[in-house]
């Protein structure tokens, strides 16, 4: 049975892979644990409202039909509900995976002792897998994981959750058609809500958690065997590792959490069998009650055994108090003890190879004493767990250990430390003498046997030596000598051991023998061989059983999250970082013994071969290199708020030095003292650097940890949050104030900015890093992903964090809580631009280029705004409120498309005005009889039904003139600020076209693929460059809407009235402010619309405007007095300003309407 993991035995492989399967599913379920949607939560109102009709818990079973239906007769809950399914159905299946993969693992497990009963693996049966020690640990493991799994979801995953999520998968996965052949339902029942809350204070459920962990059966008989080996046996021989009888405890504490857990499945022997379970407890817990269960999960026995009366009746011996009292007075005079003499092996020089030789037992009791008072001490003293909170002895018993151990954190963080150091010490020193022993040994052998071979010489009489005379006896002794020790062999060590101490012995009796006492230099030869044999024992005793004792020794998993969350070592660690840089290099052993927990899960999986392994590494590799930087961040943290400072003295205090100064103002501009402060100040940012710098490249789990990356990193990561406050805080308006809070804010928050990014210049010498560079890199990522989440709420297939290209766990954009019906700052400042500048309370002047106040006639902003908004959130900012208002304006162009097709064009009435009008105005060429009669008869039936789509028109416009203020502001700073890169842009932009109009006009030559990313890369630099003009833009695609030119052309005619011309701006304002109508917008808002369709519609629009100024001039040229109408008037207003926003030929409007009725309305409006 000794090979009982072996590849040929498919008893052993199978249970092999079932315990390696069982880690790995522990690893997804916490990482996803992280990624839970907070839609599941439901817990804010705004969720509540938007989703509650579409989620549901395991209610929705019973009533699926009354739910499903609800669902469809709605179309705004059926669109909802599709959007949701979008969106996270894979995250949903990703979840689902995880799930049904606990289930399918205790399925196999039974399977397994189904077919170990019957006899399916050969010679192999419960009995004797049990006494194959592999076999042991490995069915003990099994059933232990499946209970890890099942607490680590209840914990981690609520169970409403839990239950939102399963029936969310069931409605839109692909096996709701086909759940009868999955077991959906199977993992349904197993995962349903236990009642269970990890919210503190929350009571536990009754007969929790051993119903639920009984929810899918498991033999009893198997239960019963595996809790008796644990109870009996040593199951991982871990009492070698620990010979003092008081560690016992600490020795089976891994089989103690095992034994913990399966106890739930036979909760019998906890609540009535009290023998057993004082056996168990005086074996496993006599003098501990708070235990490590999985890499960090804790639990305090009082708690969870609370319940139970067998046992806690069998604890309360070891919760005594006068037991309590005396555990913790003993832990803390170790903890006492322990420093000095840490102290003395840590200094410099002591952890020497002959030294470490000599006392390896002295060495291996102090660090097992070490490990076993920290594991107690970090423990029992760490915060109650969620559920214990509410128990009161718990917290009595807490309470008395602080009190009787004089708990001091920073005494237990420093045996931490201390410990930590001393066992990396003591580990390099055994890799290096292990990897050196075989060399160093034949080192010692070669000098041993050369120095006997010269003594033989010598007493040959053929090498002359002061007064030694021949001896041939001596001359064959010591040849011998010579020849024994080369005989000796490296291999096998217990023989060369004992035939050294045969030759030192032999040595040390010749020498007083043959007196050869009196000649020094034989005297002197004998004592240095003598020496290297005794260096060869030492040698030959240099076992990898002290690393494997070291590497048990060390563990450190069961406060995997008691060092971060319970005790706050972390904030001791940073505390400590701040008072001495140089303690990096301390901590750098700590990282590395809390490495030595991920052996836990990976040994399982590693010995199967297992392909889960690489992300199982990943995963906890990842959660300790995220608290490494998390601990270290204080460094970042620390030189932002010394740079605050230079920054204010630079700014604020030192005077600039002139070109040329007069010699008696040199003291005044000397400024010693404030320039001293500076200098200070940077000298101990170097240092802060310099700390983080000290620790050598690491390699945590399999991540590699470059500390000048790590530096970096956390110097991006805090700037990320500093600017990202600073945007929050810096753009939050307050839109019911009477006079815009905009521009001032937009000036503080680019002073804020511009101090930023000098302290940044200023500092990056002083700490080696390129800081323009991460400013650029970091600013752009800050905005591009507020964009991003803002545009998300005009996407139906949103992008979620993790998937967003912005995103980065190591250096994380923080997401603030919205503040109004915006996202974040980005969609508060577009709001506020918008609002602003709303064309129906201002007027746009463009010869300004400047936004009035409709009512007072003052300027409220021009082109000032955007200058200052580029100062304030640079030409990033810029580009992202201009991808914004292109998202808006979409929104507004569908809304439009939207009303028309199912409002105006499905009802039969308006179809069959617009066909008889149509037919009323054809052929368009020629005049309409009684024009002001028809248009105002045509005008007064479809006035009443424009208004919504004015109201889209008004709003397009509106952006598109923000669009492009935004386009000639990123364009003039490109030109200033970049001249050679815009030069470059613009060269190739028209290269490429003119190279796409030759392969036009003469299609063999080459163009652009579709796969090809040319086009769209230069797209996106030349809109990011301000080369591109927003009027031109189609912004969503159309299906051929019929009298859509027609409609248009209404809309029109039947707003020009309320505008009236002004000579002053030479433009068209609104008569009335209460009319909330702006000539430009309008106008520009047109075009767009008209520019979405074919280019047919805008010819056919001119069309019917050219018809009626023709009809109108034609039907005046009969009067005395032939003016021109002002309606007539203002269409020709406003045909003049469609040609100057959109960029079009005079002729194309000249082919409707002759040039002279042109110059007769320039030279009625002159007059």
């Amino acid at each position: 049975m000794a090979d009982f993991l072996a590849e040929n035995n498919q008893c052993g492989q199978n249970l092999l892979r079932l315990a390696s399967r069982g880690n790995a599913i522990i690893a997804e379920l916490l990482r996803l644990a992280d990624f839970i949607p907070s839609v599941f939560r439901l817990d804010n109102r705004f969720d509540q409202i938007k989703y509650g009709e579409i989620l549901s818990d395991f209610s929705y079973f019973r009533s699926s039909e009354y739910f499903d239906n609800k669902i469809e007769s709605r179309p705004e809950l059926q669109d909802l509900d599709e959007e949701f399914r979008e969106n996270h159905i894979e995250i949903l299946t990703r979840f689902y995976q995880a799930f049904a993969s606990v289930h399918k693992y205790v399925t196999d497990l039974n399977r397994f002792l189904e077919d170990l009963e019957e006899g399916v693996y050969i010679q192999q049966t419960m009995e004797s897998v049990l006494l194959n020690e592999d076999g042991k640990q490995l069915m003990c493991e099994v059933l232990y994981l499946y209970g890890v799994m099942l607490l680590v979801i209840d914990i981690r995953i609520d169970g409403t959750v839990r239950e939102r999520m399963l029936v969310s998968y069931y409605r839109y996965s692909a096996q709701k058609s086909s759940a009868g052949d999955s077991n959906i339902d199977d993992v349904c029942k197993l995962l349903r809500s236990s009642g269970f809350s990890n919210q503190p204070g929350a009571k536990r459920p009754p007969g929790y958690p051993e119903s639920y962990f009984n929810r899918v059966p498991i033999s009893s008989e198997y239960v019963n065997m595996v809790i008796g080996r644990l109870r009996s046996d040593d199951v991982y021989n871990q009492i070698s590792a620990y010979p003092l009888p008081e560690h016992r405890s600490t020795a089976l504490a891994t089989q103690a959490s095992m034994l913990y857990m399966i106890l739930y499945f036979e909760p019998d022997i906890l609540h009535n069998q009290q023998a057993k379970m004082r056996e168990i407890v005086d074996k496993h817990f006599p003098d501990n009650w708070v235990i490590g269960v999985y890499m960090g999960i804790t639990v305090n026995l009082l708690d969870a055994w609370g319940p139970y009366r067998a046992a806690i009746t069998a604890l309360n011996n070891t919760l005594d108090s006068s037991n309590v009292r005396e555990q913790s007075m003993k832990y803390a005079k170790k903890l006492d003890r322990l420093h000095p003499l840490l102290e003395k092996y840590l200094k410099e020089g002591v952890l020497k190879e002959e030294f470490v030789l000599d006392n390896i037992p002295k060495l291996m009791n102090c660090m097992r004493e070490c490990n076993v008072t920290l594991r107690w001490l970090m423990l029992h003293t760490s915060n109650l767990p969620p559920s214990a909170i509410g128990n009161k002895r718990c917290k009595q018993i807490l309470d008395q250990v602080l009190s009787d151990c004089q708990y001091k954190p920073l005494g237990v963080f420093q045996l931490l430390l201390s410990t930590s150091q001393f066992e990396f010490m003591l580990k390099e020193l055994f890799k290096q003498m292990l990897s050196e022993k075989q060399s160093k040994w034949e080192a010692y052998k070669k000098e041993g046997q050369e120095r006997m071979q010269e003594l033989a010489d010598v007493f040959s009489g053929t090498k002359p030596l002061t007064r030694v005379d021949k001896n041939e006896n001596l001359q064959a002794w010591f040849t011998e000598m010579s020849k024994q020790i080369t005989s000796l062999g490296y291999d096998d060590s217990t023989s060369a051991g004992r035939k050294i101490v045969q030759l030192i012995q032999a040595m040390e009796e010749v020498q007083e023998f043959h007196q050869l006492e009196s000649n020094l230099q034989v005297k002197q030869f004998l004592a240095d061989t003598r020496r290297y044999l005794h260096q060869m024992i030492r040698t030959i005793n240099i076992k990898e059983e002290v690393l494997i004792s070291i590497q048990i020794v060390a563990d450190l998993s069961y406060a995997w999250q008691i060092i971060d969350r319970h005790g706050n070592y972390t904030g001791y660690m940073q505390e400590g970082i701040k008072k001495d840089p140089s303690l990096v290099i301390k901590l750098r052993a700590t990282f590395l013994k809390m490495a030595s927990a991920l052996d836990l899960p990976l040994m399982r999986i590693n010995q199967a071969n297992s392909l889960d392994l690489m992300s199982v590494s990943q995963y906890y590799s990842g959660e300790l290199v995220a608290y490494v930087r998390k601990v270290l961040q204080i460094i970042p943290q620390t030189m932002f708020s010394l740079l605050a400072n230079i920054i204010r003295l630079l700014t604020n205090q030192i005077r600039e030095v002139p070109t040329r100064l007069e010699k008696e103002k040199m003291k005044e501009y000397a400024q010693l003292d404030e320039r001293y402060q500076v200098a200070k100040l940077t000298h101990s940012i170097s240092i802060f650097t310099e700390g983080i710098l000290m620790m050598k490249t690491t390699l945590v789990g399999i991540i590699k940890i470059d500390p000048k990356q790590l530096l970096e990193d956390g110097i991006r990561k805090e700037l990320v949050w500093q600017v990202a406050h600073a945007l929050h805080q810096g753009l939050m308006i307050s839109p019911k104030a009477k006079v815009s809070e905009l521009l001032p804010r937009l000036d503080q928050l680019g002073e804020q900015m511009d101090g930023f990014r000098r302290s940044f210049e200023y500092i990056q010498d002083y700490v080696n890093i390129y800081g323009l560079k991460i400013w650029q890199e970091e600013v752009s990522r800050i905005i591009n992903y507020n964009v991003e989440q803002e545009c998300n709420s005009f996407l139906r297939t949103k992008v979620q964090d993790w998937e967003s290209i912005y995103q980065s766990t190591a250096i994380p954009i923080p997401r603030f809580a919205p503040v109004d019906e915006s996202v974040n700052f980005i969609g508060r400042l577009a709001r506020e631009i918008l609002r602003i500048t709303d064309p129906r309370s201002t007027a746009y002047i463009d010869q300004m280029k400047a936004w009035y106040d409709n009512r007072t006639k003052v300027e409220i902003c021009n082109r000032t705004l955007f200058q200052k908004l580029h100062k304030a959130v640079g030409s990033f900012g810029l580009s992202g409120l201009d991808r914004l208002l292109c998202f808006m304006i979409v929104k507004e162009m569908q809304t439009f498309q939207s009303q028309l097709q199912k409002g105006l064009f499905r009802d039969k009435n308006w179809m069959e005005f617009f066909a008889s009008f149509t037919k009323t105005l054809n052929p368009l060429q020629g005049v309409v009889n009684q024009p002001q009669k028809l248009y105002a008869q045509a005008v007064s039936k479809t006035s009443k039904a424009f208004q919504p789509f004015l109201d889209s028109i008004l709003k397009v416009g509106q952006m598109q003139l923000l669009r492009r203020q935004i386009c000639y502001e990123l364009n003039t700073s490109c030109k200033f600020d970049s001249k050679f890169l815009a030069s470059a842009l613009q060269t190739m932009n028209n290269a490429l076209l003119a190279d796409i109009e030759r392969h036009y006009q003469d299609p063999s030559l080459p163009y652009p693929k579709e796969e090809n990313p040319l086009m769209y890369e230069l797209t996106s630099y030349l809109e990011a460059a301000g080369f591109h003009n927003p009027l031109m833009k189609i912004y969503i695609t159309t299906q051929r809407v019929p009298y859509f030119p027609l409609f248009n052309f209404l809309l029109v005619i039947s707003q020009l009235p309320k505008l009236v011309y002004s000579k002053v701006i030479s433009g068209m304002v609104s008569k009335k402010p209460a009319d909330h109508l702006d000539s430009p917008p309008f106008i520009v808002g047109c075009y767009t619309v008209l520019k979405q369709f074919h280019t047919d519609n805008i010819n056919y629009f001119l069309a019917f405007l050219g018809q009626y100024v023709r009809s109108n001039v034609d039907a005046i040229s009969s009067m005395k007095n032939p003016e021109l109408t002002h309606d007539v008037l203002n269409v020709l207003v406003f045909l003049e300003d469609f040609i100057f926003y959109s960029g079009m030929s005079r002729k194309t409007v000249e082919s409707f309407i002759p040039n002279y009725i042109f110059d007769e309305f320039r030279t009625q409006y002159t007059q």
